[in-house]
């Protein structure tokens, strides 16, 4: 019982936090820090501020229930880490991946379309909220994504590995 109140208590203060942000922190970010991975042959992009700025929003607007602060609340050992994306095949850690997999997703191994399961432009029938998203917001959204880790550290997506007490692996 005592570690599931510490983990729902790590959680709180990390949603928490991000409530009191101050949404002007994008003005704050350079341009190095604004700079992520475009695609799998290594191009980069920078982000907007207005695409930092629009990303957040609709991040949690359509992702933050089951993705608060990247972490995957159906399944905390695979998050929105970097590690994880890296791991998923295809690799997720790119922008043109994330937004292929809001398009169409499909299982960590990429074996198994999963659109019913997880919110896409697929399923927009299923997942209300995926209609009023664009084009231009699925690339804010992935690049909100692959920002996290840059701004907050290894806290984003920790999930069990960042939450778990010391020498256990368990939570």
């Amino acid at each position: 019982m005592l570690k599931r109140c510490v983990w729902l208590a790590a959680i709180a203060v990390l949603v928490i936090s991000q409530l009191f942000v101050n949404p002007a922190v994008a003005a704050e970010l350079d341009e190095a820090t604004r700079t992520i991975k475009l695609n799998e042959e290594g191009d980069t992009l920078v982000l907007s501020l207005e695409q930092v700025a629009r990303g957040r929003k609709q991040f949690n607007y359509a992702c933050a229930t089951c993705h608060s602060s990247g972490i995957t609340k159906t399944n905390p050992t695979v998050g929105l880490d970097p590690e994880s994306l890296a791991g998923a095949l295809p690799q997720r850690n790119n922008l043109e991946a994330l937004v292929d997999y809001l398009e169409n997703p499909t299982t960590y191994d990429g074996l198994t379309e999963i659109s019913q399961l997880h919110p896409s432009l697929k399923s927009t029938d299923i997942y209300p909220k995926m209609r009023s998203l664009t084009e231009d917001d699925l690339v804010a959204i992935s690049g909100h994504i692959l920002l996290q880790p840059k701004v907050i550290g290894p806290l984003w997506g920790g999930g069990k590995s960042t939450y778990s007490a010391p020498g256990t692996g368990e939570v």
